[in-house]
């Protein structure tokens, strides 16, 4: 429990500074959003009322705490462009974003384990040296570049799907499950080629330790040896990692939508950035800084109920 508390004493603080940066980072740059909004022909009278409509005309520290204020109490501000809560506005794309994400993990998951272990099994064999070629080209594609191959090669080219022709799942369940697959296999391809690796490279490094030859010397198989004792303890790292690329899994997705179209937390972030709507920008970064911090945290606690030594 004492482990855990300090993850979590932790995790708040993180978030607490992350939001004072953000704040302030957005709170500095040049460009006045109430100009932004009435134009360049306001008057200089409208615009000081659209700033004290905006809250703007209040002093920096006092609008971070008002805002942070009501973050704690669910109220995230209202947008400027669109003129509505922003709680709303996020709520509507974020089952979007979720549903990509979680596609990402089961794709990473399905592609990376599976592989990673039978190329180990399969080491220096044909099968082993083509599993870790393809994966060192995978590897060095970043997520916005596989996207875009994919979109050429199985959109533009082989037609399965329609780029830019997103669908939501309450029109057609069928269309928008089979769209999200491509975007979904774009982030997942490189996090599961660094996964296959690291779990590969570990498997290894556990077949020249003692505990494998005492294994073998005590008439164990070599499928129970590998399934029993080494691939438990080579695990260990990839938990870890994974806990790595579920975060980078939150902000590829963000990068993703933009690259297939999807109107989920990344369209309506970048929008925000370009008409200067900061409610918006901050309640998404912050959201998005929220499942970053809470992802590492649960691989934390999983990884020390794995392995209760960890202090």
């Amino acid at each position: 429990m004492k482990y855990v508390a300090k993850k979590v004493i932790g995790a708040i603080i993180t978030l607490l500074v992350v939001s004072l940066l953000v704040f302030l980072a957005f709170a500095i740059i040049p460009g006045d959003p109430a100009l932004s909004r009435l134009g360049t022909n306001a008057t200089e009278s409208a615009l000081a009322a659209m700033r004290e409509r905006m809250g703007l005309n209040k002093p920096i520290p006092v609008r971070y705490l008002l805002w942070l204020a009501g973050i704690f109490k669910g109220d995230l501000g209202t947008s400027y462009a669109y003129e509505m809560p922003v709680t709303a506005l996020i709520a509507d794309k974020m089952p979007i974003t979720i549903t990509l994400m979680i596609y990402s993990l089961i794709l990473m998951l399905i592609i990376s384990v599976p592989l990673g272990v039978y190329a180990s099994y399969k080491e220096k064999t044909a099968i082993d040296r083509a599993i870790q070629i393809i994966n060192q080209i995978i590897m060095a594609l970043p997520p916005f570049f596989s996207g875009i191959l994919i979109t050429l090669v199985f959109g533009v080219g082989l037609k399965f799907f329609v780029p830019g022709g997103f669908v939501s799942i309450g029109v057609n369940p069928v269309r928008f499950f089979k769209f999200m697959f491509f975007p979904a296999l774009a982030i997942a391809l490189p996090k599961s080629a660094m996964i296959l690796n690291l779990l590969y490279t570990s498997l290894n490094g556990e077949k020249k330790k003692d505990y494998v030859r005492t294994a073998y010397s005590r008439g164990n198989t070599s499928n129970a040896v590998f399934f029993g004792h080494m691939l438990k303890n080579a695990s260990m790292p990839a938990i870890t990692f994974i806990g790595m690329a579920l975060a980078d899994i939150v902000a590829g997705s963000i990068i993703i939508e933009q690259v297939f179209g999807i109107p989920g937390l990344g369209r309506i972030l970048l929008t925000s950035i370009q008409n200067r709507d900061y409610p918006v920008v901050l309640a998404v970064i912050m959201l998005i800084a929220l499942m970053v911090v809470v992802t590492n945290l649960a691989v934390d606690v999983i990884y020390k109920i794995v392995d209760p030594r960890i202090e």
